[in-house]
């Protein structure tokens, strides 16, 4: 008899192939016939007029902290997600000695956006070394699996303690300790090492992350050490500044580890074709048998901009900075009066030097209110800057006032990367390239100012259902995009299809109703902290090895989620 028997579905199965309707069964937690099934079964699902697709797999997370005290994985577990890979961007919290844990949470703080009285509530530190933090994360049930990779600020300084966190040069014994505990982390379940090489990256103290600048002979030799154990996958993140050097390290790095090596790929308004000319590299150094690939995203790399959140046009003015920590209501009345508005226009009219700031803080024309659903590809003319044309003001003010409808909380989407044409067309572009993986929604961090975890729902909405400015992607593709394909390139090689003897974890989608809530900031973390979410509407079910654990939204209490480890640990 089986356990679950999924009847009558239109059946995306993961693998690339066209959809069909049928049936699957699950037996163990796995996948034990598909098509047409015959048989009884503990639990039967009516599945007709609804998509059956395998539970999303997200490869780029930063749930690093989140994971150890919260089993339900939100905002993720809302989107379908039934396996999440951490550690990207090489933050995380092990290894940790006792002494550099508030160092690490003030890395985190500042990188990711995770308020740092959150982690130090909600952190249990259990942990010092790499496996036992592998160890105390298998303790915890939850509502999907998870899998951890090696980060090397942590272990850079881990390593050389203050030298690392200063950016010196390791020396050779340096890169033999850190490459011993790297190979010793991917032999207990890590499912790779990753690193940061972006000046964008700063500690909450506004202090370069460790690995910047790190010498290509530092990642070489940890990589080596991770290509020993015949297993794991190198992962990093670039500012690409000097393409030459910059790529010549990447090459170098997948040659000594012999693993998978991703990036992240980005446009860049004062580059936008900078982008195409990384790719060429990559086509020259995959047909030199290198198995390099770039990490996309599937829409802008976008923010959400408002009072309540960590940054907007004004944030930077000194007038708005004294009432920054205010009560809400009380801001938005301190704003309304004249001579604040005044004085705060005035201030924000000075461009910072930094250009990201700059950017930030001055394109009016990438700034678009949200009224209700955000719409992710908005037309220049819905911009603040095209308002006020029309308008006949100045954008700062239409900005300035905008802002204060909702009684404070109305909010801009940003897109700051992928937007330079003010369309999705080179987004659509980057998830077609043969070599890309998707990925990039950084659930679980930047609480404050992006809220892209809802990726995985939008990638089908909106690719293969409601795209209007130009060329949709086919449905078969898109699942296999965030199923098998993001799982084999994990080496996970038992989930991402519905194919039998794969892992039976199923999400039931009404195809039609599939939609995002708006993005609104809730205050649920430890110590009360915020974070900016949305919710996925339109799936009735998502399972994770057979159960249900989450029916039209919500979740059931099931938890049987667990730990993944790469296949050099033990079974």
């Amino acid at each position: 008899m089986h356990d679950l028997l999924i009847k009558g579905g239109s059946i995306v199965d993961g693998s690339g192939a066209p959809a069909y309707t049928g049936d699957i069964a699950v037996k163990d937690g796995r996948i034990a016939a598909t098509g047409k099934v015959t048989g009884a079964a503990t639990r039967t699902v009516n599945a007709e007029g609804l998509l059956v697709a395998p539970g999303w797999v997200d490869i780029h997370t930063h749930y690093d902290g989140q994971a150890s005290w919260d089993p339900y994985m939100t905002p993720s577990s809302w989107h379908g997600v039934t396996t999440a890979i951490m550690g990207n961007c090489g933050v995380g919290f092990a290894p940790a000695r006792s002494d550099q844990r508030q160092w690490m949470i003030e890395l985190m703080e500042g990188v990711e956006d995770i308020p740092g009285a959150v982690l130090a509530e909600g952190l249990r530190w259990e942990w010092e070394s790499f496996p036992e933090y592998l160890d105390a994360l298998a303790k915890t049930p939850r509502v999907m699996d998870i899998g951890a990779q090696v980060p090397h600020g942590a272990l850079r300084v881990f390593v050389m303690g203050e030298r690392g966190a200063a950016r010196e040069a390791a020396s050779d014994a340096d890169m033999q300790a850190m490459a011993a505990i790297a190979r010793e982390a991917v032999a207990a379940g890590a499912f790779g090492f990753t690193s940061s090489r972006t000046m964008v990256h700063r500690t909450s103290r506004g202090e370069a992350v460790p690995s910047l600048g790190a010498a290509a002979r530092e990642l070489a030799t940890i990589g080596r050490a991770v290509g020993s154990t015949g297993h794991g996958v190198m992962q990093l993140i670039s500012d690409f500044d000097d393409i030459d050097a910059e790529f010549d390290l990447i090459r170098e790095v997948a040659i000594a580890s012999g693993r998978p090596l991703s990036f992240t790929l980005l446009q860049h308004d004062f580059l936008p074709e900078r982008w195409r000319e990384v790719m060429r590299r990559v086509d020259a150094a995959r047909a030199q048998q290198l198995d390099i690939k770039a990490q996309v995203a599937c829409r802008a790399i976008g923010m959400i901009h408002g009072l309540e959140c960590s940054m907007h046009p004004f944030f930077l003015a000194p007038t708005y900075v004294a009432m920054a920590q205010r009560p809400l209501a009380e801001r938005v009345a301190r704003m309304r009066e004249p001579e604040v508005r005044a004085r705060i226009l005035q201030e924000a009219a000075v461009a910072p030097e930094n250009r990201r700031l700059n950017t930030i803080t001055q394109s009016f024309h990438k700034q678009f209110p949200i009224s209700g659903a955000a719409e992710y590809e908005p037309k220049p003319e819905d911009s603040i800057a095209g308002i006020a044309q029309r308008l006949g003001r100045p954008p700062a003010e239409v900005a300035y006032d905008l802002l204060l409808e909702d009684e404070g909380y109305k909010k801009f989407y940003f897109p700051l990367y992928n937007y330079s044409a003010s369309d999705l067309e080179v987004v659509r572009e980057m998830m077609s390239h043969p070599a890309t993986l998707l990925g990039l929604g950084d659930a679980g961090a930047h609480c404050g100012y992006i809220c892209d975890a809802s990726y995985p729902t939008y990638l089908i909405k909106h690719w293969a259902r409601d795209r209007t400015r130009g060329p949709r992607l086919g449905l078969e593709f898109l699942v296999h995009a965030q199923t098998q394909r993001n799982a084999q390139a994990m080496g996970l090689t038992d989930r991402g299809a519905l194919l039998p003897g794969m892992m039976a974890d199923i999400n039931l989608i009404d195809y039609a109703a599939l939609d995002l809530t708006p993005p609104e900031m809730i205050y649920d973390l430890p110590a009360g902290g915020r974070r900016l979410v949305q919710r996925g509407l339109g799936y009735e079910a998502t399972f994770v090895a057979g159960e249900m654990v989450a029916e039209k939204g919500l979740a059931t209490g099931a938890l049987p989620g667990r730990l993944l480890r790469s296949r050099a640990a033990p079974a």
